[in-house]
């Protein structure tokens, strides 16, 4: 598809013109602003970027790049490391400012805009007592977040993000605005719920709010190298215990009260500080380098996880997934490879790796074909976050990632149903075969019927 042209970029203002949607241009003041991207890597030179506000701009939107044959992406979040998010010559329709977030207590259902983080979210259901089963950083995108499938603290007791979704409105390849629910058009809501990015832009989407109380127990802790076996250790109790109302994060990243590397180590508790306490008390006995756990709202535990401050420069996010127990010497190893990546290029050392252990028993409850997602196993995912800023090193970079995850990669039969990694961290060297497995072929047949000229193939290309 070609560049966006200034002639059609003047047609598409004029198309616009009377709604609320702002178009900007490279002659814009704002332009360079509007391009930039959480990560440097996916900064590219769009035609135009449209600031939609409403459902029927983005339906304009799609029909004008669909007639004229331009490329166009979505932004909202904004934390694709793939570049899913950004355009070289295409229209970016950025839903940055539709964030307004709707409680409905009566009803105990949340309506999100498309645009939202989760802070906007927890912003909105907390004062009500209640809450959505939610990403665990809450900077990332609703949207993506959910339609992936969707991890959170609250998914021991709830099942996946996606699980509480309850329906979406949203706008397909032509330009047509549809809901999709259990009632309506419920093929594509069965699509969207593990790969909503592949089949059109949602707009909108309606949850099932659970209750939270005012405080729940969490912290963060960080320890030094030699603690590693015993939070080995701990952590392989914890898989054992697989307590609903429990979370545990803990991986590998630098700190400044610790040399080298230290071991970060996230918790959460649904329940009293002496509940967590005790759940947690012999983590909680080793000596830490710093410590900070007690009450804790529902809104705060979801900070923990955000990456502050945000590294500058250049990023990527990959992943894959680990049975338990795990192998002491693999904890090790994983260890001993980033501190070496750290020594051998200082400017890495941002980086994190993380083992999310969320238990799994609610997740596994739901068939693997009642939704498109196929990441419902007996296994946790590990995130990894690589920072750097010098464009030299993107192709090394590539190789230290296969380095460090090949250590934790799991051996995965072909004719293994689940995924082999969670869509949301999975890029672009996965096949859709590896992330839908048996889900597959139905979703190729839908996309015939909701996307047949594959538009929507940025995020994962279902049809490779």
């Amino acid at each position: 598809m070609p560049f966006l042209s200034y002639r059609h970029a003047l047609q598409l203002k004029e198309q616009l013109e009377g709604t609320a949607a702002e178009v900007v241009t490279s002659e814009s003041e704002d332009y360079a602003k509007s391009i930039q991207r959480w990560s440097d890597t996916c900064e590219k030179e769009a035609g135009a970027i449209v600031r939609v506000t409403s459902t029927s701009e983005v339906s304009i939107v799609v029909e004008f790049a669909q007639k004229h044959h331009v490329k166009y992406v979505v932004e909202a979040g904004g934390h694709s490391t793939t570049g899913a998010s950004a355009s070289h010559g295409g229209i970016v329709i950025s839903m940055t400012t539709m964030r307004k977030v709707m409680t409905d207590t009566a009803s105990r259902t949340v309506c999100v805009q498309g645009g939202a983080i989760w802070k906007d979210v927890n912003r909105s259901t907390m004062p009500h007592g209640l809450a959505v089963v939610g990403a665990t950083a809450d900077q990332t995108g609703v949207a993506a977040s959910t339609l992936g499938g969707g991890y959170g603290w609250l998914s021991g007791l709830y099942g996946l993000i996606m699980d509480s979704l309850l329906s979406v409105k949203m706008v397909l390849a032509d330009g047509s605005v549809v809901e999709a629910s259990d009632e309506s058009h419920p093929d594509l809501f069965w699509a969207i719920r593990g790969a909503g990015l592949a089949f059109g832009v949602v707009t909108e989407l309606v949850f099932r709010a659970h209750p939270i109380p005012p405080r729940l127990f969490g912290g963060a802790i960080y320890f030094t190298r030699d603690k590693l076996p015993q939070i080995i250790h701990f952590a392989n109790q914890f898989h054992e215990r697989q307590d609903p109302k429990s979370g545990l994060f803990f991986g590998f990243r630098a700190h400044p009260l610790v040399r080298g590397t230290a071991i970060v180590v996230l918790l959460f508790y649904h329940g009293t500080q002496s509940e967590g306490e005790s759940f947690f008390r012999d983590l909680l006995t080793i000596n830490a380098a710093e410590e900070g756990t007690g009450p804790i709202s529902y809104a705060e535990l979801h900070t923990l996880a955000n990456i502050e401050p945000i590294p500058e420069g250049r990023k990527t996010i990959d992943g894959t997934t680990v049975t338990f127990p795990l192998a002491m010497e693999k904890y090790l190893a994983v260890y001993d490879k980033l501190e070496h990546i750290s020594r051998s290029y200082p400017e890495i050392r941002e980086s994190t790796l993380v083992f999310e252990m969320i238990p799994y028993g609610k997740v596994k409850e739901i068939p693997l074909d009642a939704t498109a997602c196929a990441s419902r196993g007996p296994y946790y995912t590990v995130g990894l976050l690589f920072c750097w800023r010098n464009p030299d090193l993107d192709r090394k970079i590539v190789a230290l990632k296969r380095d460090v995850l090949d250590i934790l990669r799991r051996e995965i039969p072909e004719e293994e149903d689940h995924a082999e990694i969670y869509p949301n961290l999975a890029g672009h060297e996965f096949r859709a075969s590896q992330l839908f497995r048996g889900n597959l072929d139905r979703l190729r047949e839908l996309k015939k019927k909701y996307d047949p000229e594959n538009v929507f193939r940025h995020w994962h290309n279902l049809l490779n």
